[in-house]
């Protein structure tokens, strides 16, 4: 009984005990992919004078990291769903750490666009998504909460990092700050050590029971089959198990023909061609409006510290029973300030007016990137959200391939960055813009049910007489 107890207990989201430990997992691997990830814009005028190219070429370095992380975001979820989170972030850490390892001995732009680019965003996506589920996995009724604080390692390991990789970039030139990153990103593997499996016993609960019907059918239709003798073949048990497993793996996508996640989906096609230029362009748009360059790396580091407190104040303030119900409107609140602070940056022409831009800029990031595994969670549900968070991801990675590209192109053509915060403020924009339409839709769908079923209506249609005469003798 007690043995059973357990078992059950580890079944089950628990909102605590080594819950915590995973999201500490979690925390430190934001910190050692997306804060790396951001911090890769300071490096960016170093490779600039080292390679001797433009804003378009060297642009491509970190748009490959991060459409790299984005487009192998389902290659995570199927490694972690066929063996398990652990073997995934452990692989990831190797793969990013030697990725980085490499950089630093690169003696062209092709070369760093092989090896950070595409090694290490590599190894970034077989430890993002694994990690991310595995929060849900653990959580609950306080999930927001804990997904706030693991993903505001984003941010605290910028405001760390930034001046960090600037004073290493200092003492020991770009090539050496690599080889200082490539040892701290090696730290991933630690934290794929401790992520200890759980069944999500809520998974079997919520999934529709078709697997179970169709081996039920199974066993009926077909024939009994005597056990195999020791050293035998059991071809029909195989096939069985084979077919539910591809059935399982069908369920596990069917999130896929649901109306509000293409919807979702398309939103988030807008908000990453949108949310990556502003932490490509921010230093060099500060340096080139003659701010310190101290001061423009102090900028990253605000960014960093408000996307510490949009993480966590919005992931607890959407715990909350008042605004549970309204996520989503939170959601696209965050997402269009993100559009109107870009659309506002080319007025701020000085580090005093940059701030204001950082401090708004930062804690809506944050608060939107915390809030995102909710709304897909609250979309599709927690059974399918790894193979969710997998797909959303990637449909990040073409807008991340092309939008920091683009974005030094229109700066080499206009010879400003105007044309690239406008286009940044108007795709964030836009991607509010169709979630709200996609609210209003529910809405209006949600009423239109609730009309055409109401559980006591007012009148039947054989009966109206008799209700109206009724009425008249009472």
């Amino acid at each position: 009984m007690a043995d059973g107890k357990r078992r059950a207990g580890v079944a089950s989201p628990v909102d605590g005990g080594w819950g915590w430990v995973i999201v500490g997992c979690c925390f430190m691997m934001t910190v050692c992919t997306r804060a790396v990830t951001r911090c890769i814009s300071i490096f960016f005028v170093e490779f600039q004078a080292h390679f001797g190219a433009d804003y378009a070429a060297t642009a491509w370095i970190h748009s490959l990291v991060d459409c790299s992380t984005m487009l192998c975001a389902p290659v995570g979820s199927l490694v972690g769903n066929r063996w398990s989170c652990r073997v995934a972030v452990m692989t990831g850490g190797v793969l990013s750490s030697c990725g980085l390892l490499l950089s630093s001995f690169s003696t062209s732009l092709e070369q760093l666009y092989f090896s950070m680019g595409v090694l290490t965003g590599l190894g970034f996506a077989l430890c993002y998504t694994p990690s991310i589920s595995m929060v849900g996995c653990y959580f609950q009724r306080r999930k927001a909460l804990a997904y706030g604080i693991a993903m505001s390692g984003s941010g605290i390991g910028t405001l760390v990092l930034a001046p960090a990789v600037q004073l290493l970039i200092e003492l020991y030139s770009w090539r050496g700050a690599l080889l200082v990153l490539s040892a701290f990103v090696a730290n991933l593997c630690v934290c794929g050590a401790l992520l200890r499996p759980i069944r999500l016993q809520e998974a079997e609960e919520e999934k529709p029971s078709l697997v179970l019907q169709h081996d039920a059918e199974l066993a009926v239709k077909l024939p009994k089959e005597p056990a195999p003798a020791p050293g035998g073949s059991a071809p029909l048990l195989q096939r069985r198990r084979c077919f539910s497993s591809r059935l399982l793996s069908c369920e596990e996508y069917r999130f896929l023909l649901l109306p509000d996640f293409l919807g979702l989906a398309v939103s988030f096609l807008f908000l990453a061609s949108g949310c990556s230029l502003p932490f490509v362009y921010l230093v060099p748009y500060a340096l080139s409006a003659a701010v310190s360059h101290q001061h423009a790396a102090f900028l990253v580091s605000i960014l960093g510290v408000l996307d510490i407190l949009g993480n966590i104040t919005f992931g607890w303030l959407t715990d909350r029973r008042c605004l549970k119900p309204y996520r989503l409107a939170c959601y696209i609140v965050a997402v269009a300030m993100e559009g109107l602070c870009c659309l506002f940056a080319p007025l701020l022409r000085s580090f005093p007016l940059l701030v204001p831009f950082a401090v708004l800029y930062g804690y809506f990031d944050g608060a939107y990137v915390a809030l995102i595994p909710v709304v897909t969670s609250d979309v599709v549900g927690a059974p399918c959200l790894s193979s969710a968070l997998g797909v959303v991801y990637f449909l990040h990675a073409i807008p991340y391939l092309i939008s920091p590209p683009i974005g030094g192109w229109l700066v080499d053509v206009t010879g400003s960055y105007t044309a690239t915060f406008f286009l940044s403020g108007s795709a964030l924009l836009a991607s509010a813009l169709v979630l709200s339409a996609i609210a209003g839709i529910r809405r209006c769908r949600r009423r239109l049910a609730t009309a055409k079923h109401e559980p006591f209506p007012r009148r039947l249609p054989h009966q109206s007489d008799g209700l109206s005469n009724q009425a008249a003798a009472s």
